[in-house]
């Protein structure tokens, strides 16, 4: 269920009454919430109001009928109108649009070195990198692992971008606390909720991609599994679903943008290389979701994409990110935002 705290209590105050329930009761505290409330808990279990200390007891309200239905209480609108989450200086939610770019998996330190030199030259603001490669046959590139990660850390220190990589296996967690700015979900982990818990509970931003087979009601429950833990620094991402249209992989859903945009506070960003699987496509696609209100973008850039070990054929080449840019920023203008 759920309790409401008397307008004028400090977080300081709740955060006393969590201490008093917390050996009883799994607590979270939200602020902003809940009948024009300054402060509400999320309790579970049947809340006992004699485990209240006597300082603390008139400051709570009890409605019995607070039973919770509504599986989407943090991640709603009625929390907060807007998150920014920082990315190692990078903001998401706010006027900027970045842009995050980089190869579908890393191959070698020199190949990474020389896309991130390049993207960073034309604009991008963060560079991404798969060192863990969920792929469909067991007989495809899966990634460097580890040393990929090394190698991500090592490029984006010495071109100062912000990295981030997708997680595979919960054991690897402290490896990619230590390495990485943003910890990826990817759309195979959408659903994997015993991750979403513990990536709940860590410092460190999550972008958690939407499910090729999954509805915007479920994203957003996913996130709130993040947002249960404590863990507000969620950026949701539309990569494409599976359709019965089979031009393209992916049917990129840009409908998902407006309408996410419209039920949660949380940043979302588009990844059009996933959402199309075809180079040409990833510019006007790119275009489209800055013009439906992206608060950023994903590319995967390469620089030899016949050759790449992934996802090649989604992949645009540097000087075709370059150009891209260009254009991206005039359609950034014409809704008053930028690409930063």
């Amino acid at each position: 269920m759920y309790i409401t705290l008397k307008k004028g209590t400090t977080i300081e105050e709740a955060n006393r009454l969590k201490d008093d329930m917390s050996s009883t009761y799994d607590v979270t505290v939200i602020i902003d919430m809940f009948n024009n409330a300054d402060i509400g808990m999320i309790i579970i279990g049947d809340f006992d109001e004699g485990i209240l200390s006597n300082a603390m007891i008139d400051k709570v309200i009890v409605d019995d009928n607070n039973d919770i239905k509504n599986s989407q209480m943090l991640v709603s609108k009625n929390v907060r109108s807007s998150t920014i989450v920082d990315v190692g200086g990078v903001r998401f939610g706010d006027k900027n649009i970045p842009i995050i770019a980089g190869p579908c998996a890393i191959e070698s330190e020199n190949n990474l070195d020389n896309i991130a030199r390049s993207i960073k030259g034309c604009g991008a603001s963060m560079l991404r990198g798969g060192a863990f490669k969920p792929r469909t046959s067991p007989y495809s590139f899966q990634g460097l692992g580890l040393a990929g990660l090394d190698m991500l850390r090592t490029i984006g220190d010495k071109y100062n971008m912000p990295v981030v990589s997708e997680i595979m296996n919960i054991n690897e967690l402290d490896y990619f606390l230590d390495k990485v700015d943003m910890i990826q979900v990817g759309a195979r982990n959408m659903q994997n909720f015993e991750l979403l818990k513990v990536l709940g509970r860590v410092d460190k931003p999550i972008l958690l991609k939407r499910g090729f087979a999954n509805t915007i009601e479920e994203l957003l429950d996913s996130a709130e599994y993040i947002l249960r833990g404590g863990n507000s620094n969620i950026i949701l991402c539309e990569r494409g679903i599976r359709a019965i249209e089979n031009g393209t992989r992916n049917t990129l859903d840009l409908s998902a943008v407006p309408l996410l945009k419209s039920k949660t506070h949380l940043p979302v960003i588009v990844d059009p290389s996933h959402g199309t699987n075809l180079a040409t496509l990833v510019e006007p696609m790119s275009k489209a979701s800055v013009a439906v209100g992206a608060d950023g973008l994903m590319i995967e850039v390469h620089d030899n994409p016949k050759r790449a070990l992934s996802d090649g054929k989604q992949s645009i080449t540097q000087e075709q990110f370059c150009l891209m840019m260009t254009k991206l920023r005039k359609v950034a203008v014409a809704i008053d935002r930028e690409i930063r």
